[in-house]
C-alpha cells in the first residue's frame, strides 16, 4: 500500500518558517520517477496548488502567491520531498498535502495519483 505521510506543520507568527516534509512509503513503491506536488486547502475553500517539481528536480513551478517565499525540493534517496515556508503569512493557513503523479508534475488536483493525509499549519497575525 502506497503511503504519502506529510509533517512538519504547526503554529507560527506571521513573518516565521516552516519545513514541511513528505514522506514516501509502500511496498516497492518509490518516488523516483515520479512528479511531486504541495496543495493547500484552507476552511471552506476549494484545494488550491502550491508547487510542484519533476522527477529530475530541475522544473520547479509555483503559484503567484508563494513565488520568492516558498522552495519545493526532493532527496530521491531517501524518498522524500520538501516544502521550506519562508516569510508565512495569516493567509499560507491551510492544510497542506503532498500529492504524487506517476509520470510528471502538474497544477491541476485531479491529475494526481497518490494523496497524503495533510498537515495543518496556523499562521497568526
Amino acid at each position: 500500500q502506497v503511503q504519502l505521510v506529510e509533517s512538519g506543520g504547526g503554529l507560527v507568527q506571521a513573518g516565521g518558517s516552516l519545513r514541511l516534509s513528505c514522506a514516501a512509503s509502500g511496498r516497492a513503491f518509490s518516488i523516483y520517477t515520479m512528479g511531486m506536488g504541495w496543495f493547500r486547502q484552507a476552511p471552506g475553500k476549494e484545494r488550491e496548488f502550491v508547487a510542484a517539481i519533476d522527477w529530475t528536480g530541475g522544473r520547479l513551478d509555483y503559484a503567484d502567491p508563494v513565488k520568492g517565499r516558498f522552495t519545493i525540493s526532493r532527496d530521491n534517496s531517501a524518498n522524500t520531498v520538501y516544502l521550506q515556508m519562508n516569510s508565512l503569512k495569516p493567509e499560507d493557513t491551510a492544510v497542506y498535502y503532498c500529492a504524487a503523479h506517476r509520470t510528471t508534475a502538474v497544477r491541476t488536483v485531479l491529475s494526481y495519483d497518490y494523496w497524503g493525509q495533510g498537515t495543518q499549519v496556523t499562521v497568526s497575525s
